[in-house]
């Protein structure tokens, strides 16, 4: 079963990404819906995804956060969520993500996304 930890600042947004991780039989280990919660909390948590709000991160840090967050749990597959489809994809995927999905997308898509992401979990 696929290990997720969950940082959103939403939990709106947390309590149903939690419900689709479910239905997708994975299990959420954490959450957390700060910054510095979630880098303090996940590497204990022996996750093999990290699903992260790109908003979630230091405005003024971002891609080093990410970087950071990948040097404390560097078998795990990290998956950015964005609110707005604009570079910053791009910048979240060269900052060490290795998937983003656009909050914008249907549930089936962002389901289709998270399967795809498992599916490329390191063992």
């Amino acid at each position: 079963m696929t290990r997720v930890y969950l940082a959103d600042a939403q939990h709106e947004e947390r309590s149903a990404l939690h419900l689709l991780l479910l239905d997708l039989n994975m299990v959420v280990v954490g959450e957390a819906a700060d910054w510095t919660t979630t880098l303090a909390q996940a590497p204990a948590t022996l996750l093999d995804m990290l699903l992260v709000d790109w908003d979630l991160l230091p405005v003024s840090q971002g891609v080093q956060s990410l970087a950071e967050l990948r040097q404390a749990c560097p078998n795990a597959i990290v998956v950015v969520l964005i609110s707005h489809m604009d570079a910053r994809h791009q910048a979240a995927l060269s900052a060490g993500a290795d998937a983003f999905i656009s909050k914008g997308e249907t549930p089936e898509r962002v389901a289709e996304r998270l399967r795809a992401a498992a599916e490329s979990i390191r063992i």
